[in-house]
C-alpha cells in the first residue's frame, strides 16, 4: 500500500512539473491589423441582425478581431485554441473578405449557410464557453437569407 501511495505521489509531482513547464511554450495569440475597406461588413450589404450573429458566433475564429479569454493563456488549452483560430482564419477570414475573388466569396457564402443550418458551425467545442453563440432557428434563417441575397448580388455583377 505504501508503494502505491509513493507512485501516485510521484505521478502527481511529475504531472505538476510538466504542467508548469508547458506554460513556457506559448503560442502567439495574434490579432493582425484590419483594413476596414476589405472587411465583410464593408464589401457586403449586411443587415444589423446578421452582423450581430457573425460577431457573437463566428468572429472569434473567422476574423482578425479574436477576443482572447483568460483561459487562452493556459497550456495546453492555449495550444488548441490558437491552432483552432489560425485554422479558422485560414479557411474564412471576415477581415480579409475583399481579398477573395468572387468565386471564393460565393463558395464561402454557400458554406456559411450550409454549415450553420447543419449545426456544424459554430463548433460544439466553442459554444459551451461562449454564452449566446449557439444559433437559433431564426439566426440560421437570417444568416441563410442574407447569404442567398449576397450570392445573387455576386452573380449579377
Amino acid at each position: 500500500m505504501k508503494k502505491v501511495g509513493k507512485i501516485v505521489k510521484w505521478i502527481v509531482v511529475i504531472g505538476a512539473c510538466l504542467f508548469v513547464v508547458a506554460q513556457l511554450i506559448r503560442p502567439a495569440r495574434t490579432n493582425p491589423s484590419v483594413d476596414p475597406a476589405v472587411t465583410i461588413e464593408a464589401r457586403t450589404q449586411m443587415d444589423p441582425q446578421v452582423a450581430r450573429i457573425l460577431d457573437r458566433s463566428c468572429a472569434d475564429c473567422h476574423s482578425n478581431k479574436t477576443r482572447w479569454p483568460w483561459y487562452t493563456n493556459v497550456a495546453p488549452v492555449s495550444w488548441f485554441i490558437v491552432n483552432h483560430v489560425n485554422e479558422g482564419r485560414h479557411d474564412l477570414n471576415f477581415s480579409e473578405w475583399g481579398n477573395y475573388n468572387a468565386r471564393r466569396q460565393d463558395n464561402k457564402l454557400h458554406e456559411m449557410c450550409d454549415l450553420a443550418k447543419g449545426g456544424v458551425m459554430p463548433l460544439g467545442s466553442y459554444t459551451p464557453l461562449h454564452k449566446g453563440s449557439t444559433l437559433s432557428d431564426e439566426d440560421k434563417k437570417a444568416l441563410c437569407d442574407w447569404t442567398n441575397r449576397e450570392r445573387a448580388a455576386l452573380t449579377s455583377r
